[in-house]
């Protein structure tokens, strides 16, 4: 029965110690896996930071993008095209914005004057459908933020230097003037134009 017992106490006496190595080599990948996981967090932290300043560089670049196409339109209307819509405008201005008390806060990118009448331009980069909307929004805060003018005719336009074929539809369904880049000119069309 000794070596039988002797038998049972060495098998368990293996198997312990092939479990002692078999922790040892646990606690050592355990290691290993923790410095990766940390090299794979600066990684991850490195990536973070670059990919916040590529938005922050896209941003900006769309905002370049929509600045100058605002000054294109600005400027082709103030120092050249002035007469639209049947109407003769004697004073132009951009990126007026204006909030009342009750609430229509708005910016309106470029405003043409004259006596009789007041065109709103919302100026995109693209111009696409959900930009109608927004034109047409206008009108409203338009007519909240500037009571002075409410006795006038109200043109709404949409001027860009692209447009999607359905916000073309939109904008003549609509009323709402159509102002693209062609070549070096500005072209207007308002067929489908309405007072608002």
């Amino acid at each position: 029965m000794e070596d039988k017992d002797n038998n049972r106490l060495a098998k368990v006496e293996a198997i312990l110690t092939d479990f002692g190595l078999g922790m040892q080599e646990l606690r050592k990948a355990q290691a290993e896996f923790a410095k990766s996981q940390a090299e794979t967090d600066r990684q991850m932290q490195k990536l973070r930071k670059a990919q916040a300043e590529t938005s922050k560089q896209i941003g900006g670049m769309s905002n370049n993008q929509g600045t100058a196409t605002t000054e294109l339109f600005f400027n082709s209307f103030k120092y050249g095209q002035k007469k639209m819509f049947g109407e003769k405008f004697d004073s132009v201005f951009k990126e007026e914005s204006r909030q009342t008390k009750k609430g229509f806060e708005d910016e309106y990118d470029i405003l043409l004057f004259n006596c009789q009448a007041v065109c709103i331009v919302e100026v995109k980069y693209k111009a696409d459908s959900n930009d109608v909307q927004q034109v047409l929004r206008k009108e409203r805060t338009f007519r909240a933020n500037f009571p002075e003018h409410n006795s006038k005719k109200l043109y709404l336009a949409l001027a860009s230097k692209s447009f999607h074929t359905k916000t073309e539809e939109a904008c003549k369904k609509n009323g709402i003037a159509i102002i693209k880049q062609v070549g070096g000119t500005v072209v207007v069309y308002d067929e489908n134009l309405k007072v608002f």
